[in-house]
C-alpha cells in the first residue's frame, strides 16, 4: 500500500446544478493517490444542519464560496498536512475541532464535507479499490439500494406550485437495480405524456421531476397513480409511492398552510390529511410528514401509522446521531435520511446511520437539490449497505450520473450484488 499521509490539499470553486457556486476539494497523498469531492447544497434545509459558508454581499446573490475555498486552501490544508487519510475518523476529528462551532459555520459545512469526502476517496485510491469496495472491506456480497425516484417536484424545488416537495416512486418487486430503473423510466415517460395531454406541464423542477400545474396536492397523487397504470404496472404491487412532505416549509406558528389547497390545518388536521392519503394510495414511505418543530405531532403520527409505513426524519434529524437516538427513545420516526453535508463530515454521517440501525430503523442515503456530477453518495450507500437511495428524478445529468454509477457497480459486482427490493411495507427493514 502506498503512503496514505496527506501531502497537500487544493480547494476550488465549481458550480452546481442550479448554476450556483460550491466547493470542490482535492486531497493528494504522499504516495501519489488523489481524491476529489464536491459539496452539494440544499434548498429545503433543516435548522440544525451544518451551515454552508457563503460570502454574502451582492455578488452572485451573496452565494459565492471564496471564503470557504480559502479555508480549504489555508487553515484546513495546514491542519491536515501529514495526517493519515486512511484514518477517516481522525481526519474528521481534526476538521470538527478546527472549525470549533456546533454547526460548522466558521469554516463552513460545505468546505468540511468536501474535504472529508475527498480524503475518503484518496484513501480508497491509495489501495487501488473503488470507494464502495474500500468501504465494504472483506464483505463478499453487497446490497444494491432500492432507488427512490422523483416523478413530480413541488415545494421549494418547483416554485411551490404544489406544497408537497417530492412525489416519488419505488419499485420494490424489481429483481435488480437495472430493472428498477427500467420500470421507473416507463412511469416517468407516462407521467410526462399525461402532463402534456392535459396541458399541465410547466417545466422541470430542481431535481429533474416534472414541474406540474396541479389544482391540488392530491391531484398529483391521482396523476401519479394514472402514470403507473399507463406504464403497465399495478400501483401498490410492482410500483409504490413515496412522499417527501417537507412540512417545515409550510409550518408557521403551529399551523400548516397548504396554499395549493387553500387550507390551514393544525397538527392533528395535518396528520388526519396524511393518514387519509395513506389509506387511499399505495404510499409506503413518507418523509418529514410534520414540521421539525412539531415533535409531539411527529410522535403521534409515528404511533398511529409507524407499523405500516416508513416514516423518514430529515429536517427533524439532520443526519445527527444524538438526534436519532433521542427520536428513537421518544418513538418519533422509524427511518433516517442520511445526507453527508447535513452532518458536515463522513464520520458524523456514518454515526447517524449506526444509531438508526441500533434502533432498528431503516435508512436512506440522499442527495440534495443542488447537486453536481459527484457520485460519492452512491458509493457510501453501497459500501455502508444502506438499502435505499434517493438522488432526485430520472432526468438531468447530475441525477443520472448517480443512477448510472449504481448500474456500473451492479455490473462489476455480478453475482455478488443483492438488490434491496422487497415487499413494499417492509421498505425500512435491513
Amino acid at each position: 500500500m502506498s503512503d496514505t499521509r496527506i501531502a497537500g490539499l487544493q480547494g476550488r470553486r465549481v458550480w452546481d446544478s442550479r448554476g450556483r457556486p460550491t466547493v470542490e476539494a482535492e486531497v493528494r497523498l504522499i504516495g501519489g493517490a488523489v481524491g476529489r469531492a464536491i459539496a452539494p447544497a440544499g434548498a429545503s434545509t433543516g435548522s440544525g444542519e451544518a451551515i454552508e459558508l457563503r460570502d454574502g454581499g451582492t455578488r452572485l446573490s451573496g452565494r459565492d464560496v471564496q471564503h470557504a475555498v480559502a479555508a480549504v486552501n489555508g487553515e484546513i490544508a495546514a491542519a491536515l498536512q501529514g495526517q493519515d487519510a486512511a484514518d477517516q475518523a481522525a481526519i474528521d476529528r481534526v476538521l470538527i475541532a478546527l472549525d470549533g462551532t456546533p454547526q460548522k459555520k466558521r469554516l463552513g459545512g460545505n468546505a468540511l464535507v468536501a474535504v472529508s469526502m475527498a480524503a475518503l476517496h484518496a484513501a480508497a485510491n491509495a489501495v487501488g479499490r473503488p470507494l464502495y469496495a474500500y468501504l465494504l472491506g472483506e464483505q463478499t456480497e453487497a446490497v444494491m439500494p432500492l432507488p427512490e425516484i422523483q416523478i413530480f417536484g413541488g415545494g421549494a424545488h418547483a416554485g411551490r406550485r404544489v406544497d408537497i416537495q417530492d412525489f416519488m416512486i419505488v419499485a420494490p418487486q424489481a429483481r435488480s437495480f437495472d430493472q428498477a430503473l427500467e420500470w421507473t423510466a416507463e412511469v416517468y415517460r407516462a407521467a410526462g405524456a399525461l402532463m402534456e395531454e392535459r396541458g399541465l406541464l410547466q417545466g422541470v423542477a430542481d431535481e429533474g421531476g416534472f414541474w406540474p400545474a396541479f389544482e391540488s396536492n392530491e391531484a398529483a397523487l391521482d396523476a401519479l397513480m394514472r402514470a403507473v397504470e399507463r406504464a403497465g404496472f399495478t400501483p401498490g404491487q410492482e410500483i409504490a409511492i413515496s412522499l417527501d412532505i417537507a412540512a417545515s416549509e409550510f409550518h408557521q406558528g403551529g399551523l400548516y398552510r397548504l396554499a395549493r389547497d387553500g387550507r390551514t390545518l393544525d397538527s392533528d388536521g395535518m396528520t388526519e390529511l396524511l393518514i387519509g392519503w395513506l389509506d387511499k394510495y399505495p404510499i409506503v414511505s413518507i418523509e418529514d410528514p410534520l414540521g421539525e418543530n412539531d415533535a409531539d405531532g411527529l410522535r403521534r403520527f409515528t404511533a398511529a401509522v409507524g407499523g405500516r409505513v416508513q416514516i423518514v426524519g430529515d429536517d427533524f434529524l439532520v443526519t445527527n446521531a444524538e438526534r436519532v437516538k433521542q427520536a428513537a427513545a421518544l418513538g418519533i420516526c422509524n427511518a433516517v435520511l442520511v445526507k453527508p453535508n447535513q452532518a458536515g463530515t463522513v464520520t458524523e454521517a456514518k454515526a447517524a446511520l449506526d444509531e438508526a440501525r441500533a434502533a432498528g430503523w431503516g435508512a436512506i442515503v440522499s442527495a440534495r437539490s443542488g447537486e453536481t456530477e459527484d457520485v460519492t453518495i452512491v458509493h457510501l450507500a453501497i459500501g455502508w449497505g444502506v438499502g435505499q437511495l434517493k438522488v432526485g428524478s430520472f432526468a438531468r445529468s447530475e441525477r443520472m450520473a448517480k443512477w448510472n454509477e449504481c448500474l456500473r457497480i451492479e455490473g462489476a459486482l455480478g453475482s455478488r450484488a443483492r438488490f434491496a427490493g422487497r415487499a413494499p411495507l417492509k421498505l425500512g427493514s435491513q
